[in-house]
């Protein structure tokens, strides 16, 4: 389902994943495990979100006081903005038209904005009863000056953002220069615009949810792929629901997990011991195309190899910066060898530098789509890789 969704929510804005309070409880407390003052005196601003549909507002509402935190604001879209796809999910609710500040004509065009800070009601405590709502003079846009604002006021961003503008989320988080917290997909860490700020450890991978699958609420119409319907509903969320395997927290607060070296075997105990039959079978095969092997999957890593390795995207929810550095993005790496496609002379090659062909074959679609991403060495022809490799290495060998 994972990059199925992702294609609709970028060809459909088919971008409405809602995350299960249980998912933000978890990961939440990971932080708090690790630091208990993760969020004490903090202003935590949720943007794209809508206490009327989404948890997260819920959950640091809910949680206010024992988070200790300062200020919380969330601020949604207008109807307007968010009916291209389901217009009638997005009708204006009982919420909000119970309120006296409710104005027919703006709940249609402007977003609006929740914010908690004190005990309004005189329950004695400070919670989701007590937020207080307006409308935002736009629509609510987190790339607008009106949210940029309360961007700059936050200390931490707390979201789902829509997977169609995930990058220029995160663009919109760094300038900034903010802790944040966000739901993407763990493909997204090798974008071109994401995956320069993992390397350069100004974003990793969160705590929970990196390994099983995630179910998110969809709204009604919504275009859910038959079998992660029912999947979701075998994991108890029978319903609106649908199953993400690959979704994924990213974050820049510091949690437990990024500390905890793997626990490795060595190079010759993977090849006589390895649960991986490939392994065992055909060893650590090189690259045709780079100085470095493949390693395909994290838990076959050589505790003891100095070169560089090819491994799994799912290796960054392992990952620890003082026991690998993570040096390229496998598919825009420089290449020893150079990819060229002839499609008017029917063939493609590899050349050195110096243009001496090395390898050529019949053209094909896939051949040319193979273009200058890593290509395993297989008898000294280059074999297919068939998923993306960060390149890494292992520090202080």
């Amino acid at each position: 389902m994972g990059n199925r969704a992702l294609r609709t929510a970028k060809e459909r804005r088919n971008d409405e994943f809602y995350t299960l309070y249980e998912y933000i409880q978890q990961e939440i407390n990971a932080y708090l495990e690790f630091d208990p003052d993760t969020f004490r005196d903090k202003t935590i601003l949720c943007p794209c979100d809508d206490p009327e549909w989404s948890n997260f507002t819920k959950f640091f509402a809910q949680n206010f006081e024992l988070l200790g935190l300062k200020k919380l604001i969330s601020t949604s879209y207008s109807t307007e903005a968010k009916k291209e796809k389901y217009e009638k999910f997005h009708q204006i609710s009982m919420f909000e038209t119970a309120f006296p500040q409710y104005d027919k004509e703006k709940a249609v065009t402007r977003g609006k904005i929740f914010t908690l800070t004190r005990d309004i009601n005189n329950s004695k405590k400070i919670d989701y009863d007590d937020l207080e709502w307006s409308y935002l003079e736009g629509d609510g846009d987190f790339l607008s000056d009106e949210v940029k604002k309360l961007r700059d006021e936050a200390d931490i961003i707390v979201t789902n953002p829509p997977f169609s503008l995930f990058r220029d989320f995160v663009a919109w988080v760094l300038e900034a220069d903010k802790k944040f917290l966000i739901i993407g997909q763990i493909g997204m860490a090798t974008y071109k615009e994401i995956f320069p700020e993992i390397k350069k450890t100004r974003m990793w991978v969160g705590v929970t949810c990196n390994d099983v699958d995630m179910v998110f609420e969809v709204p009604e119409g919504a275009d859910v792929k038959k079998s992660d319907r029912e999947k979701a509903a075998r994991m108890g969320y029978v319903g609106n629901y649908t199953r993400q395997g690959n979704s994924c927290w990213f974050t820049n607060l510091d949690h437990g997990r990024r500390h905890a070296p793997l626990s490795l075997m060595s190079m010759s105990d993977n090849l006589r011991y390895s649960k991986h039959k490939e392994i065992i079978s055909d060893g650590y095969l090189p690259y045709y195309n780079y100085d470095g092997i493949d390693v395909p999957f994290v838990d076959a890593i050589p505790s003891d190899y100095d070169g560089i390795m090819g491994v799994p995207t799912s290796f960054l929810a392992k990952y620890n910066p003082k026991q690998f550095e993570i040096v390229d993005n496998g598919t825009y790496a420089p290449k020893t060898l150079k990819h060229i496609a002839y499609k008017n002379k029917g063939i493609i090659c590899y050349e050195k530098t110096d243009g001496e062909v090395v390898w050529e074959t019949p053209y094909t679609v896939s051949e040319r789509k193979a273009g200058n991403g890593l290509r395993l060495n297989v008898n000294g022809e280059p074999g297919s890789l068939p998923y993306g490799r960060i390149l890494i290495k292992r520090r202080n060998p």
